[in-house]
């Protein structure tokens, strides 16, 4: 990550003297990890130093160690102000199974339950105290902290502040007078998504003084974004959906109705979903986070004007239904996807006529007062505008989203977008078809949207064409080649481009402008991109996360995962995460020596977990002949995105040639002094480079046959399901090898 800050804010160029043998242990005892990430080191030393800090860290990246260390380290009382109780609640029961002490106080405990919480803030018992800004800036409770002597305060989600970042919430403005009445306390700000002017304006409105600004680097390499043309929303989300079988997906929506339009359409599918909006009860929503968090369901369909609090670090997807209203909120909700730093996939199903749905929900929003009123409206508007400049397929998701939080993106391709996948088209040139959309929409008045212009130009026989006569006007079936939906497409882009606008009566109708007839009179060219590529990524595991890892081991340690958390009544990624037991599948560690350097084991959850997961790795071992305490760590950084054009060499290659020769696994494994789960994962990759025509001489017929079966009737080529449906009685490494060639077949030889 760069450290990057406004001009007029304090760089800090040094590490400042921090006890860092204090932080260090404090890091491996509660949460297993020998070494910080990029800022964390500098924001604690803010903290502990009691010198106000502005934070920006991308979701995933770390920012609540930053707070949760200097309490330790310092033996004081911390308050953090968090604004939704599901995320305080959740950091809190996870900080607990780490033996850390930390307590909330919100609305939904009782009223003993909040003396108690109370009573151990004034004791000294707790180390960080969670609170909604409602209950800070009461009166009594302000002195309840004066006594505690309250030195430093975390703001968390600091962007609410503002009014122009992308979550306003004017609760948040009264934090300022904390500064008044704690003059010698510390403040931090802490945000996942801010822009300059935003940074410039929370460091106004908190009066941080002499502020650490610390910006990490904003790009996620470990997700892969697409931005796609809504044609189906229900079909289209159902086809990512079956990417990431067994796996956590969220979907958002704009509106309430649509969460539960979409869930109900995914549960006919067989998909276990919930909804989860406002408008529900708290007991309702309450019950869906649980369901999903709990790992007892894989999608929660949202809205997303309300904020979640999801804090599940193992989601493998994020949809959105529709266009969220800013980039801030894009990046925020599309980071809740791989906060374990592992591979992730996040889809954008796009169409111009959410922009018009937004212009009308946000100006009809402001003339009743909400959201900061008119004054807001303008601003609000703007970064609608900017999100719809990076719906187009033009550049580098990454680099867009990188360079609008205003850094720079170092790389010619990210290879984990639409775009530098070449997924999204070539552009062709499109001036004739221009010329002929733009034409209907004269001759229809300008009165209609992109769905209709197609149906005139395709020759359509609906009851709008009939009503208004329009299978009269010249532009009527002059466009046979190309489907509704490819021109509904086409129509959109050119509004996009600006060669058309759009009203903001939320119907988005199509009306003229300059540019539009600089391209009919032929003084203007267009370009547009091709149909899109379609995506084949059902098989995810050419994740370079995934090198080495036994899956079947990984899946029986999820299980296990699962036991655990049941038993203690929290969610299972506060046992361990999956990058935990994904390293646990690679390393197999024997005994508690080796459990400990897994990822992730602190002292708590050593004294609590060790036993049961090293007699699971054991009797795993034991059962498929494997050997236990492997070197550490796959080939490169989990979070790097694998290069798939990249040639084999070393012993990989050797592998190849040897699996070119018909030899087993065993064979080549002794041969390269390599565990056999490793070369499974060779195996896998040989399978799906060189596409062989039989994979006989590693998978049985019969057992090839019925993978296949079973794979057609759930569809879907995930591990889990497949082997769930044969009742275990077929290997994860047969299904994961039988399942490569599938995949490699379907897309061709």
């Amino acid at each position: 990550m760069l450290a990057t800050a406004p001009d007029n804010a304090v760089r800090m160029t040094k590490k400042p003297p921090v006890r860092q043998n204090a932080v260090l242990d404090v890091l491996k005892q509660y949460w297993g990890y020998d070494s910080l990430r990029p800022l964390q080191a500098e924001a604690i030393a803010a903290g502990i130093d009691h010198r106000d800090s502005l934070v920006v860290m991308p979701t995933g990246g770390g920012k609540s160690i930053c707070y949760q260390i200097p309490p330790m380290v310092a033996d004081r009382t911390d308050v953090v102000v968090s604004p939704l109780i599901s995320l305080m609640k959740d950091q809190v029961d996870g900080l607990r199974e780490c033996g850390y002490p930390a307590a909330c106080l919100h609305s939904g405990m009782t009223d003993r339950d909040r003396r108690e919480a109370l009573d151990d803030a004034m004791n000294g018992r707790i180390r960080l105290l969670f609170v909604a800004p409602e209950r800070l800036m009461i009166d009594g409770f302000l002195r309840s902290l004066e006594q505690i002597q309250v030195r430093s305060f975390a703001i968390d989600e600091a962007h609410c502040i503002s009014h122009w970042g992308h979550d306003f919430r004017p609760e948040y403005r009264r934090l300022a007078e904390l500064k008044r009445r704690f003059p010698v306390a510390s403040f931090h700000a802490y945000t996942a998504t801010a822009t300059e002017r935003v940074r410039a304006d929370i460091i106004k409105q908190l009066g941080l003084r002499d502020p650490a600004v610390l910006v990490g680097n904003f790009d996620r390499p470990n997700l892969t974004y697409r931005v796609i043309p809504r044609d189906d929303v229900y079909g289209q989300a159902v086809e990512v959906i079956q990417r990431h079988a067994g796996e956590a997906v969220i979907i958002y929506c704009i509106s309430r109705k649509d969460t539960e339009e979409m869930c109900s359409h995914l549960r006919a599918k067989k998909i276990k979903a919930v909804f989860y909006h406002a408008g529900m009860s708290p007991d309702a929503r309450r019950k869906s986070q649980e369901a999903f968090a709990n790992e007892e369901i894989d999608v929660v369909v949202a809205t997303v004007a309300f904020g979640m609090g999801i804090d599940r670090s193992n989601v493998r997807c994020v949809i959105h239904a529709a266009m969220p209203k800013s980039i801030e909120h894009y990046q925020q909700e599309t980071g809740r996807a791989g906060r374990d730093g592992l591979d992730a996939e996040c889809v954008l199903l796009y169409s111009p006529s959410d922009i018009a749905k937004w212009k009308y929900i946000l100006t009809k929003g402001a003339e009743e007062g909400g959201e900061g009123g008119m004054a807001n409206l303008q601003p609000q508007f703007e970064l609608l505008g900017h999100l719809q400049s990076y719906c187009q397929p033009y550049d580098c998701r990454h680099k867009r989203l990188v360079e609008y939080f205003g850094q720079r993106f170092e790389k010619t391709s990210c290879d984990a977008c639409d775009v530098c996948l070449n997924e999204s088209g070539d552009m062709v040139d499109a001036t004739v078809l221009a010329q002929k959309i733009l034409s209907c929409v004269a001759r229809t008045k300008e009165k209609f949207g992109a769905k209709h212009i197609a149906d005139v130009l395709r020759g359509g026989d609906t009851e709008m064409i009939r009503k208004w006569n329009h299978q009269t006007v010249s532009t009527y079936g002059i466009i046979k080649d190309m489907t509704v939906r490819d021109l509904t497409i086409a129509t959109n882009q050119l509004a996009d481009l600006g060669l058309l606008d759009r009203s903001n009566d939320g119907y988005a109708t199509l009306k003229l402008n300059d540019a539009s007839w600089a391209v009919m009179r032929g003084r203007q060219n267009v370009r547009l991109p091709k149909a899109p590529v379609a995506v084949t990524t059902e098989d995810r595991s050419r994740e370079i996360s995934w090198v080495g890892v036994d899956r079947g081991l990984f899946e029986e340690l999820r299980l296990l995962r699962k036991e655990f958390a049941d038993e203690r009544g929290i969610a299972p990624f506060m046992v361990f995460g999956d990058a935990s037991l994904r390293d646990m599948a690679r390393r197999r560690p024997r005994g508690e020596r080796s459990f400990r350097s897994m990822q992730g084991v602190g002292e708590a959850k050593m004294q609590e977990f060790s036993a049961r997961f090293i007699a699971c790795i054991d009797q795993y071992c034991a059962k498929q002949g494997l050997a236990e305490d492997m070197s550490a760590g796959p080939p490169q950084s989990a979070s790097a995105p694998r290069r798939e054009g990249k040639s084999p060499s070393g012993p990989v290659l050797r592998a190849y040639e040897l699996f070119a020769s018909g030899a087993s696994v065993e064979t080549v494994a002794e041969e390269l002094h390599r565990a056999p789960g490793t070369v499974e994962g060779y195996l896998s990759d040989f399978i799906e480079r060189e596409k062989p025509s039989t994979i006989g001489a590693w998978v049985s017929d019969a057992d090839y046959c019925k993978i296949k079966a079973i794979s057609a009737e759930l569809g879907t080529a995930r591990l889990k399901p497949i082997f769930e449906a044969l009742n275990g009685s077929v290997p994860y490494p047969i299904i994961r090898l039988t399942t490569a060639h599938m995949n490699a077949v379907s897309n061709g030889r």
